[in-house]
């Protein structure tokens, strides 16, 4: 997969808006919605040779909460054998993240030095092999906006940056500085630039110090957009925005939630929206001929008191399609159903991947339940 080139973040931060996530009637394993377009081809297809003309088609992948929590740095140990490699941990979806074209995590915890003090819940600050290890598995880009961002205050949110920088991943939601909030975030896809965009709806009660309200983007409204139509501006194709928000461990998007996605979606400056921060599967919708992805659930957490619901999680792939009028719109969605195995080793599963169990059947029937719960026209991977 090849490494994607970006200029610096995203602008705007304002006020926070608080912001909260769905079940119907249960899908069995293996039966889904059909795609948007049944006859289209599979979204996994070979990369286009670097001489290659302009692309009329690239498929962007999205994964859950990044969340790590004490047990997670004892596994990278163990793993390393006195080192911190977090690689093992993910190494069960690698395959499907380093297909995409573009592949976007959400990093939710800062990142300390290498010979910081490492902690979980309730205040955190991971070890930075975490960013190595996303840019392993083949991550392009992390959201970094959530209500953890300045657990470790200003301090935090620069080795965090640092981290991803020298990891090679691209990052918006949070700065180091005013210049570096000020420049859109594009991402550039064999020629298609994709704008990034990413906001919380809080901070766990810390505030931005004196002079500096750029360190992490509050979510309102307003300052989405302005970010967004910055990024157009700055002559973005597509503009995807990462937002932190739901409640937590509710897989119902709230009112809250679908009042935002509904305006923002109705904006020409937003194409995508990707959800985080509940810990649990949200649905996916599409509203407008958009698409929100309500909650991605977690990608890698280990939770005091696991709940089954927080060990589950999906990859979202969207394929952007440029149509005649040389507008790019999403033309198919699918979503690759993911699980947390305890272990012990604990590692991530892709779930089309492994061999069947009552807990594999459990996880699908449930992941599938509530993705297609709002109706979304889309089908599970697998």
């Amino acid at each position: 997969m090849r490494r994607i080139a970006g200029s610096a973040v995203v602008a705007a931060a304002a006020l926070g808006a608080s912001a909260l996530a769905g079940c119907a009637e249960p899908v069995s394993p293996g039966q889904g919605i059909p795609a948007v377009e049944a006859s289209s081809p599979p979204l996994r297809q070979p990369l286009p040779s670097w001489t290659a003309p302009p692309r009329s088609s690239f498929t962007l992948l999205a994964g859950g909460d990044v969340l790590i929590h004490s047990e997670l740095t004892e596994q990278a140990v163990a793993d390393g054998k006195g080192a911190r490699d977090f690689r093992p941990l993910l190494a069960g979806v690698q395959p499907a993240v380093s297909a995409a074209d573009l592949a976007i995590c959400h990093l939710e915890v800062p990142l300390a030095g290498a010979d910081g003090l490492f902690s979980g819940w309730p205040v955190f600050a991971a070890p930075p092999e975490v960013a190595a290890a996303l840019a392993a598995t083949g991550y392009d880009a992390c959201s970094t906006a959530s209500n953890h961002t300045l657990d470790r205050g200003a301090a935090g949110v620069r080795s965090t940056l640092d981290a991803l920088d020298a990891a090679g991943i691209a990052h918006t939601g949070s700065a180091r500085s005013a210049e570096e909030v000020l420049a859109p975030r594009i991402l550039d896809v064999d020629g298609v630039r994709v704008g990034h965009v990413a906001f919380t709806f809080g901070l766990n009660g810390f505030r931005e110090p004196a002079g500096a309200p750029w360190l992490a983007n509050e979510l309102t409204a307003d300052a989405v957009l302005a970010a967004a139509r910055a990024a157009k501006a700055a002559g973005a194709d597509v503009v995807v925005a990462s937002l932190h928000w739901g409640e937590e461990f509710q897989s119902e998007p709230t009112a809250e939630q679908q009042n935002l996605a509904r305006r923002l979606l109705a904006d020409d400056a937003v194409d995508l929206i990707i959800g985080h921060h509940a810990h649990v599967v949200q649905p996916f919708e599409q509203i407008g001929g958009k698409w929100v992805a309500y909650g991605l659930g977690n990608l890698l957490a280990r939770h005091a008191v696991p709940r089954g619901t927080t060990e589950e999680g999906v990859l979202a792939r969207f394929r952007f399609s440029r149509n005649d009028q040389g507008r790019w719109r999403v033309d198919r969605v699918d979503y690759v159903p993911t699980l947390i195995d305890l272990g012990p080793p604990i590692r991530l599963l892709d779930l089309t991947t492994t061999r069947d169990s009552d807990r594999r059947a459990q996880a699908l029937q449930r992941i599938d339940h509530v993705v297609l719960s709002r109706g979304a026209p889309l089908a599970r991977s697998g």
